[in-house]
């Protein structure tokens, strides 16, 4: 499974943000701009509380697991990688939906004067902190879940079985 990487994530971001600006910028000249939900901000802190609910839930199982107290309870890998699965496709959809709100946020910002517009853009800008709070969960839940490396003490790999 390969690892989330910022790069593609900002990259995703700066694409929906951009799109979704020219966007808002063509709707509003055609007529009324879609609102932004209430929910959205919502939605997104919640996916961020799951996730990082899970990896400290993860990670006292897996330390109790590793100090080999009595009675702990271990982790079950398939489990820890559905988690992380979950964590990687959250933060990508997030990364599109933050990207997405904050393109019709910065639109939003050339028309502050207007009490239901300034309304929007700070949905908008509570839904781009809601969407970084998901990836950073994210990335906490992936370096939660991640193995540790197989390397000696000299810093090289392991030989295989001897024949």
């Amino acid at each position: 499974m390969k690892q989330l990487r910022i790069g593609v994530l900002a990259g995703l971001f700066v694409v929906a943000g951009v799109l979704s600006w020219g966007a808002a910028r063509l709707w509003d000249s055609f007529g009324t701009l879609p609102s932004v939900p209430l929910a959205a901000p919502i939605v997104l802190a919640v996916i961020a509380v799951v996730l990082t609910a899970t990896a400290l839930s993860l990670r006292a199982r897996l330390k109790a697991q590793r100090e080999r107290r009595p009675g702990a309870q271990g982790v079950n890998p398939l489990m820890a990688a559905r988690a992380v699965v979950f964590g990687q496709a959250s933060a990508l959809v997030a990364a599109l939906v933050s990207g997405m709100y904050g393109g019709t946020g910065v639109f939003l910002l050339g028309s502050l004067d207007i009490p239901a517009r300034r309304d929007q853009a700070i949905y908008a800008a509570f839904s781009v902190l809601a969407g970084i709070a998901v990836i950073v969960a994210a990335f906490f839940l992936e370096r939660v879940c991640k193995l540790p490396e197989d390397h000696d003490k000299n810093g090289t790999a392991p030989a295989g079985p001897s024949t």
